[in-house]
């Protein structure tokens, strides 16, 4: 029987694949945890139109509003569903959390800094509810395009569509949803 020896070349290529394979770290992240190779999308939007009064529920329009949104982002891979503690975020938020069957999650917007940081490190696709003085603010703090600043008392369709693959830049886009609020333009 003749025995067949490895070369010298064959040996050390042999032994850095053993070596590279016993030092790579387990991917271990969880779902939804940001890869280089994941895409990333954060949806903001301002809370449906409102009732008077210090916090108050949705009219009518902002009720078929808040469904639009549901129906519009129902099948965008949603994950995570964010709001201020607010009657008018939380119940804009609502149609879509419960299609998804997910809990809204609060935040607090006094550190947009800060939520957008954890945001990209959440890795999770979401949709994040707030107000005309926060929605374009977060979306500068998530490195996107924060568009001219939103008509309080008629803007209520304008949509923040903040994208991100590993750690590429922000692709951002605003996009209108539902029926036309009376703002022009994105």
């Amino acid at each position: 029987m003749m025995k067949r020896l490895l070369s010298f070349p064959a040996i050390l290529m042999a032994g850095a694949l053993f070596a590279v394979s016993c030092t790579q770290a387990p991917n271990d992240a969880g779902p939804g945890a940001a890869t280089n190779a994941s895409a990333i999308t954060l949806y903001l939007v301002r809370h449906a139109e409102t009732q008077d009064g210090k916090d108050p529920a949705l009219t009518e329009a902002g009720t078929a509003r808040a469904e639009a949104l549901a129906d519009r982002l129902e099948g965008a891979g949603i994950e995570a569903v964010w709001s201020t503690d607010y009657r008018r975020t939380l119940a804009t938020a609502a149609p879509l959390a419960e299609r998804l069957d997910v809990e809204v999650r609060i935040y607090d917007p006094g550190d947009l800094p800060a939520f957008a940081e954890m945001l990209w490190a959440d890795g999770a696709t979401a949709l994040v509810v707030g107000h005309s003085n926060t929605t374009p603010q977060l979306a500068e703090a998530l490195g996107g395009d924060d568009g001219a600043p939103i008509v309080e008392a008629i803007e209520y369709d304008r949509l923040y569509v903040l994208s991100r693959t590993g750690n590429d830049g922000v692709e951002s886009e605003i996009q209108r949803y539902g029926e036309a609020s009376g703002a022009d333009g994105p």
